[in-house]
């Protein structure tokens, strides 16, 4: 089982990763957001520790990144902070935070709020999955298959898929995907999100034209395939 660690303080990072890894976990930690988003656009956790005051863009940022992403809306989050106030948990858990530990803390309750979590979780996840003409998209898996055969799709395609899948047969506009996918507003002269649809189109074949361009608006997926 993976776990995540994105944390600042080398020294905070270095001993939970221990710890986790001590009790069979796999672990991995991250000083700074741009690698740990590398590393999830290659292979997602079964959970993630974040903290809240980072270099870059801080913990809240990621959380609802994380939560504004298809793949990983229900990926278990637990926020590592120094802000022992009732208005950081308040704001943290509101976010989508799905527990809050205040530093410093000991390694013994950490885990049991980690083992916690995951029962919990276990229990309540279900694996969504989505089903089009011959095209399967599984969110929780992260895998796209046509026909059976699997789909090389970059991190931000598959949200894009997954997102018109959710909403399919219903316009998404520009704003919403860019906002959803890249944390963007709605640039005019941004080409972006453009030119992954056409990718994603490509890669998926026949099925691709039943990614619908809504002139002025953004993208629809077909009722049909």
């Amino acid at each position: 089982m993976l776990i995540y660690i994105l944390e600042d303080d080398a020294s905070i990072r270095k001993l939970v990763i221990y710890t986790l890894e001590s009790q069979g976990y796999e672990a991995e930690g991250f000083e700074l957001p741009s690698a740990f988003w590398q590393a999830m656009a290659q292979r997602r956790p079964e959970l993630v520790l974040l903290d809240i005051m980072l270099p870059e863009e801080d913990g809240l940022s990621v959380l609802q990144k994380l939560r504004a992403a298809p793949s990983t809306n229900r990926l278990p989050v637990v926020m590592l902070t120094a802000r022992n106030t009732e208005y950081d948990r308040v704001v943290g858990l509101d976010s989508g935070a799905d527990d809050f530990i205040s530093k410093p803390f000991g390694m013994m309750e950490l885990l049991a709020r980690i083992r916690a979590l995951l029962r919990r979780t276990d229990g309540q996840r279900e694996e969504a999955t989505y089903r089009f003409g011959a095209l399967e998209v599984s969110p929780e898996a992260h895998t796209a298959l046509v026909d059976g055969q699997p789909v090389a799709l970059t991190h931000k395609e598959f949200e894009l898929l997954c997102l018109l899948l959710e909403r399919r047969g219903r316009v998404v506009s520009r704003e919403t995907l860019l906002g959803k996918v890249w944390g963007l507003g709605n640039e005019p002269e941004n080409r972006t999100l453009d030119v992954h649809i056409r990718t994603l189109r490509t890669k998926l074949g026949e099925l691709g034209n039943c990614i619908e361009t809504v002139r002025g608006v953004g993208y629809r997926m077909g009722e049909r395939a």
